[in-house]
C-alpha cells in the first residue's frame, strides 16, 4: 500500500462468503461464521491503525431472518460470544461502537450484550466509530425515514417544503456517520444486497474476489489502493474538479 495514498474517511463492507468459504473446505456453515467472525477483530485494528474514521460492517440483514432457525440461532449466539470478546479491543483502540437496523427484532440477550459494549465503548473523541448494521435493511431504513418525516409533518414540527437531503439524512440509522466513501464487498459479487441504499449513492464500490474469512489487512490495504486510483468528480467535469484543486494549493 502506498502511503502517500488517501485513506477513505469512512469504509463500509459487505462481508460476503463465509458460507461458501466452509463449503469449499466440507464443513459447516457455522465453521465460516466463526472464521468470519476473527477478521472482525483483524479488520476493525488495521483500519483504527490507517486512520479511519467511521467504519460500517453489514453483519446480519433483514433477509437473513429468513435463513434455517438452527443457523440464524447460532449466528445470534455467535454474535453475542464476539462481543464479550472483542469489547477490551475496541476499548484498547478507542473504538466507540454503535448498532444500526430494526434492532427490536434481535433477541432480548443479544440486546443485553450490544447495549453493555456501546456503553463501554463510549468515547467522547473515539479514535473510530464502527457500526454494525444488525437485522438491517437499506429498503426498511428509507421506509423508517418516511414514517418519521411523515409523523413531523403531521405534527406541524415539519414544513413539506422544507424537506431536503439533509432532512433525510437526519431520519436514518445512523445520521452522525457520513456517506461511505468506500464499500468493499468479498466474495466477488458484485451487488449491493440492499445495504446503505441512500448513502452509498457515490461511494467508489471495490469488489474483492476474497471470500470474507479470507480477507487480511493486506486484501484491506489492496481494496484502498484501488480506491486511492480512483478519480472522484461527484457529477463534476475533470476540468472543473482541476481548477478546485489548482485554486486550493
Amino acid at each position: 500500500m502506498n502511503p502517500t495514498k488517501s485513506i477513505p474517511r469512512h469504509i463500509a463492507i459487505i462481508m460476503d462468503g463465509n458460507g461458501r468459504w466452509a463449503k469449499e473446505r466440507g464443513l459447516p456453515r457455522t465453521f465460516g461464521h466463526q472464521e468470519g467472525a476473527q477478521r472482525v477483530d483483524d479488520i476493525v485494528t488495521e483500519c483504527c491503525r490507517l486512520g479511519v474514521e467511521y467504519l460500517t460492517l453489514y453483519t446480519f440483514s433483514t433477509e437473513n431472518w429468513q435463513r434455517p432457525g438452527l443457523e440464524v440461532k447460532m449466528l445470534m449466539q455467535l454474535l453475542v460470544r464476539h462481543l464479550k470478546t472483542m469489547d477490551k479491543k475496541l476499548k484498547l483502540n478507542q473504538v466507540s461502537l454503535s448498532a444500526q437496523g430494526t434492532l427490536s427484532r434481535l433477541p432480548d440477550f443479544v440486546t443485553a450484550e450490544l447495549k453493555r459494549v456501546i456503553e463501554f465503548t463510549k468515547f467522547e473523541t473515539p479514535k473510530m466509530r464502527l457500526s454494525l448494521a444488525l437485522s438491517y435493511g437499506g429498503r426498511q431504513e428509507l421506509i423508517d425515514a418516511i414514517k418519521k418525516i411523515s409523523s413531523s409533518v403531521k405534527l406541524g414540527e415539519l414544513e413539506i417544503d422544507s424537506i431536503n437531503e439533509s432532512t433525510i439524512r437526519n431520519f436514518l440509522y445512523q445520521p452522525s456517520f457520513p456517506d461511505p466513501d468506500l464499500l468493499i464487498r468479498t466474495g466477488g459479487e458484485s451487488r449491493i444486497s440492499n445495504f446503505l441504499l441512500w448513502q452509498v449513492a457515490y461511494s467508489e464500490i471495490v469488489v474483492m474476489n476474497e471470500l470474507w474469512p479470507d480477507f487480511r489487512p493486506e486484501t484491506l490495504r489492496a481494496a484502498i489502493d484501488v480506491f486511492a486510483g480512483r478519480n472522484r468528480r461527484f457529477g463534476k467535469t475533470q476540468e472543473q474538479i482541476e481548477k478546485t484543486t489548482e485554486a486550493s494549493l
